[in-house]
């Protein structure tokens, strides 16, 4: 299409936004879901104290105007034939002062640092107790809150920094900031308060029981506003779009329909389990975001409680669905802290940068050509078993505290044992993965395809062995990222290109090719690995939690 039938009298084009954990990125679709331009920007991540992690908002927003005018550059629209934007973000906490000035999440005092990443587990005492009250709305995160989730960050916050938490005007989600910026609009998403804040979705409201029972009972003195008294399904257009000074810093039309967001890995499910398939309906396939961390999402018409994995939330990600969400704290990270312990890092980092790789994508192509076909990779694992635990285990066990196990380690120094590491590697990410699914069809779950998406599961190895390991067919899709397709669902809505979200889903999802489960010898291979990697856990787990000190006084909560 030429630059000049995209006017704008010509169809209209939608985009979405997606911030990570290390980046911002953005798309710039059409109608029918096809990408004309994607554009990234890396952004800083602070780990000055274990298990800590703040990141800022004002250099996520710059990262993000710069990914849209790039795109919009890059595919010569005119700014007016934008129809609608859409933000999915981390589930990371952004606390504000009067104003929307910044306040400091650390004892650095640092205001630029004003987020808490999902991935900081410095609320872990807190998570502790809260779960000790055995409050009912923890039935809803399948009965033991995450220190990954935001009311143990905000007890945090009140305990450790009360100067920042008591003058906090706002305390926003990523994905709400980013749209709170966009159009000046303080309504929150459905899918950020119930997922990660309590909020009951299905019930409509917040329950000011629990926050006052866990400390926090301050936050209701107000009707909630500090965290959300506007609550409105993903893709609802918010305010009157886009800002005149936040539409001049995006390169966009003032008033540009803008849509309530998703977390990022909600968003990947959007983008992906609609995709087309004989494998199973987004109401039989798990949406699986292989990422930093790795999600799991399931949808069903009816709530299923299943005990470590989160959930039943209402309307978080497809509406009037039920969402049941597990998931690894570290996945793509976990496989990247792996390899980096063994003695043949820095060649494998000096050989993967020469040909322009990351240092993973390296060991899979090297993997993937020693083995005659993808799936018998796994029997370059050999003895190497991997539990990777290295951030704790968010489900099914749902215990931040728990750390990663290596056994079956030799002498060896070499290059091929280090691929070897990192199959074994992708191999226990796989079995946590398998975990998940066993624990959701105990309770009832119908799961008859994974749905994957995310960076770190973009490799063909990683695909097939994920699916080998899950024992079902993998859909995947190599064109545009299904998280950007999803952000970009939402602006479509917004922005009236497309009814709702299951009519965007309808439209804009892509053909999926089926990575099919390996059979015969070498599923047995993973039948026996899989129930020595449970063993493994389960002794992991034992001597972790044994003699595993308090949190106050042992922050990291431990190492094996």
């Amino acid at each position: 299409m030429s630059a000049a039938a995209r006017s704008p009298g010509a169809p209209r084009y939608v985009i979405g936004v997606d911030v990570g954990t290390g980046s911002a990125r953005a798309g710039l679709f059409e109608a029918d879901g096809s990408l004309l331009a994607d554009a990234r920007r890396d952004i800083s991540l602070w780990h000055d104290v274990p298990d800590y992690a703040e990141q800022s908002s004002a250099e996520i927003w710059r990262a993000v105007c710069a990914c849209v005018r790039d795109v919009v550059q890059q595919a010569a629209v005119q700014p007016r034939a934008i129809a609608g934007i859409g933000f999915d973000a981390t589930c990371s906490l952004v606390v504000l002062g009067e104003g929307g000035r910044s306040l400091p999440v650390g004892a650095h005092g640092d205001p630029a640092r004003d987020i808490i990443v999902w991935m900081d587990h410095r609320a872990l005492d807190q998570a502790r107790r809260i779960n000790e009250t055995q409050h009912p709305v923890l039935s809803y995160v399948g009965g033991r809150i995450s220190p990954e989730m935001q009311t143990p960050k905000l007890l945090w916050l009140k305990e450790q920094l009360p100067g920042a938490y008591h003058a906090a005007w706002r305390f926003f989600d990523l994905a709400d900031f980013l749209t709170w910026r966009a159009t000046g609009s303080l309504a929150r998403s459905v899918c950020t308060v119930t997922c990660k804040w309590t909020y009951l979705a299905h019930e409509r409201r917040w329950d000011p029981g629990y926050f006052r029972q866990i400390g926090l009972g301050d936050l209701t003195d107000d009707g909630f506003a500090r965290i959300g008294d506007e609550i409105v399904p993903a893709g609802a257009p918010l305010g009157d779009g886009l800002t005149a000074s936040a539409a001049a810093e995006l390169g966009l039309a003032p008033g540009t329909p803008v849509g309530a967001g998703l977390i990022d890995a909600h968003a990947g499910g959007l983008g992906s389990i609609g995709s087309r398939s004989v494998h199973g309906t987004p109401l039989t396939r798990m949406a699986y975001v292989f990422g930093t961390s790795a999600c799991t999402m399931a949808s069903g018409e009816e709530p299923i409680f299943i005990p470590g994995v989160w959930g039943p939330y209402f309307s978080a990600m497809a509406p009037g669905l039920w969402l049941s969400e597990g998931g690894q704290s570290a996945a793509g990270a976990a496989i990247e802290q792996l390899i980096a312990f063994h003695p043949a890092w820095p060649e494998l980092k000096a050989r993967a940068a020469a040909e322009g790789l990351a240092p993973p994508e390296w060991c899979a192509g090297q993997a993937a050509a020693k083995s005659p076909t993808l799936s018998d990779a796994v029997r370059l694992a050999g003895p190497l078993q991997v539990v990777p635990d290295f951030l704790g285990n968010r489900s099914p066990h749902a215990e931040p505290q728990a750390r990663a196990l290596v056994a079956g380690l030799g002498m060896e120094r070499d290059l091929d044992h280090l691929v070897a590491l990192y199959v074994a590697g992708v191999l226990g990410v796989g079995y946590g993965l398998r975990q998940i699914i066993d624990v959701s069809r105990a309770r009832g779950a119908t799961i008859e395809a994974l749905a994957l998406s995310g960076g770190a599961g973009r490799n063909p190895l990683v695909r097939q062995l994920l699916a080998d390991c899950a024992g079902l067919p993998a859909l995947a899709s190599d064109g545009a990222d299904p998280v950007l397709r999803g952000a970009a669902m939402l602006g479509a809505v917004a922005g009236g290109v497309h009814a709702n979200l299951h009519a965007a889903m309808d439209a804009m999802s892509p053909d999926a090719v089926a990575y099919e489960p390996v059979a015969g010898d070498l599923a047995q291979v993973h039948q026996q690995r899989y129930a020595a990697f449970e063993r493994l856990e389960r002794c992991a787990r034992e001597a972790m939690l044994t003699d595993l000190a308090s949190p106050a006084s042992n922050p990291q909560g431990g190492a094996l």
